[in-house]
């Protein structure tokens, strides 16, 4: 008799939207395994900048994408044994990386990678393609998004917290440009497709988001 597929939750939407502290919660809960794909992709674009390759080599990149050293323990990410958890989450980071993800060689050197946290008993993943590309199969398929006031709300509060600065103005019109940019890419565009369900957080706490999110798995497993 054939094993059924491990489950996965996929979790998609826009920058700021809240879906990596859901998905990681929402992990948690179920006792499955996370994957924040944006880190990934965070990583490759400061291990290319320590490496000095440009950002628009494209081949350049594919190349430092697949051979990445990263690693995650808990909360805390390392790259080539140094800890990078809150490099890759700098402004000058986030404002380069939706280019470097836009790239059809970087995407496909890093595919296998994330399909290889698919383990048991399950796993919860965000990015931008999980659903549509990474895990079609997915059980459960989200789109977890908020209005762009929010979202630069929540960016702003989330960077002053680890004592970065950060300027709103200049937040929301990043925010605006990385969605802009991650919904026009040739390549695995930002977009809700068919078969994911929508959730709105801008007026939601965490808590209720993540309940939601649970509720909606519970449903999706009854479905034969």
């Amino acid at each position: 008799m054939t094993k059924p597929p491990i489950p996965v939750i996929a979790i998609d939407g826009p920058s700021a939207s809240g879906k990596g502290t859901v998905a990681k919660l929402v992990a948690q809960r179920l006792g499955f395994h996370f994957l924040d794909s944006g880190a990934l992709y965070r990583a490759v674009t400061l291990a290319a900048l320590k490496a000095g390759v440009g950002l628009d080599d494209e081949a350049a990149l594919a190349r430092v994408a697949a051979a990445l050293d990263i690693s995650f323990d808990g909360d805390a990410i390392h790259m080539n044994q140094e800890l990078v958890t809150d490099a890759i989450r700098s402004e000058r980071i986030s404002a380069s990386t939706s280019e470097v993800a836009a790239m059809p060689a970087v995407r496909q050197a890093l595919l296998k990678r994330q399909r290889a946290f698919r383990q048991p008993p399950g796993l919860v993943a965000d990015g931008r393609d999980m659903g549509a590309v990474v895990f079609p199969d997915a059980v459960l398929k989200i789109y977890l998004t908020a209005d762009v006031a929010e979202r630069t709300r929540r960016r702003y509060k989330q960077l002053i917290e680890k004592g970065m600065d950060a300027n709103m103005a200049t937040l929301l019109q990043d925010i605006r440009q990385r969605d802009e940019r991650d919904s026009a890419r040739a390549t695995a565009p930002l977009q809700m497709s068919n078969d994911a369900s929508l959730l709105d957080t801008t007026k939601l706490s965490i808590a209720a988001a993540v309940e939601q999110v649970l509720a909606r798995y519970a449903a999706a497993k009854q479905v034969p």
